[in-house]
């Protein structure tokens, strides 16, 4: 079992960390591009901070699909269909997370990291209308979905969205199928990674901490159409730890 002994100031940068991750996950999604850096520079294996970043991600979806169920916009009939395979792909990427090397991974997050901000940033498709995919696709996509979601987890937000588009939902449905389908293959995915020793409980909950809250707060910069500012600041934090990420893998 890993033993850390982190002063009061790293938990006070993990938790203002999840409290940024919380907003920009609310806005978009992406928060664990911030978040899993941060754990990794305090001193955790990136495994293991691949595997404590599962927690704060887990209670900030379990306060989002109440809320969205709440307000009754949640489509539990295709939540229900998508969230199998999706699931199923992401014990799967888990399992293969478990088995990647730390310089490796460590460098496939720093590409990832690039690569999905600037994907978002140019938003491929956005404003166009798209046919919809028959469900054997959509299983498929989802499948593929929770694999990558299992395996690394950052900006698995935006690839739901994408998927949820073209099943016809708007952003406001979509987004709330995303919380469940999170909520539920992160579950999996956390149960996994701690039966395995890689989880550190009171990082995670620091973490979680700041994302709950960070999720309120990105509600209401919504409301006060805060989006693009936040998410120009984010962007150039996240490449900027991309590149020290890399740099010191």
């Amino acid at each position: 079992m890993l033993e850390l002994n982190p002063s009061w100031y790293e938990y006070a940068l993990l938790f203002l960390g999840g409290l940024i991750a919380g907003v920009l996950n609310v806005l978009a999604g992406g928060g664990s591009f911030l978040t899993l850096p941060i754990l990794i520079f305090l001193g955790l294996p990136a495994i293991t901070a691949n595997g404590t970043n599962r927690v704060g991600i887990l209670l900030q979806n379990v306060a989002a699909t109440a809320s969205f169920q709440s307000e009754g916009v949640l489509d539990w009939r295709f939540a229900a269909r998508m969230a199998v395979p999706a699931v199923i792909g992401a014990a799967c990427g888990t399992l293969v997370a478990l088995h990647t090397g730390e310089t490796s991974f460590r460098r496939i997050l720093a590409t990832l990291m690039i690569v999905i901000t600037l994907w978002t940033l140019w938003n491929p498709g956005g404003g166009k209308k798209v046919r919809r995919a028959s469900p054997a696709l959509m299983a498929t996509g989802f499948f593929l979905i929770g694999l990558y979601g299992g395996f690394v987890q950052a900006g698995v937000g935006f690839l739901i969205l994408s998927l949820t588009s073209v099943a016809g939902f708007d952003l406001v449905r979509g987004n709330a199928i995303k919380v469940l389908l999170v909520l539920l293959f992160t579950t999996v995915s956390l149960s996994i990674f701690a039966w395995n020793g890689q989880v550190v409980w009171t990082m995670g909950l620091v973490l979680a901490g700041g994302t709950i809250l960070g999720g309120l707060a990105g509600a209401r910069l919504t409301i006060l159409k805060g989006h693009t500012w936040v998410r120009g600041v984010v962007t150039l934090v996240v490449i900027l730890m991309a590149i020290r990420l890399w740099a010191t893998s």
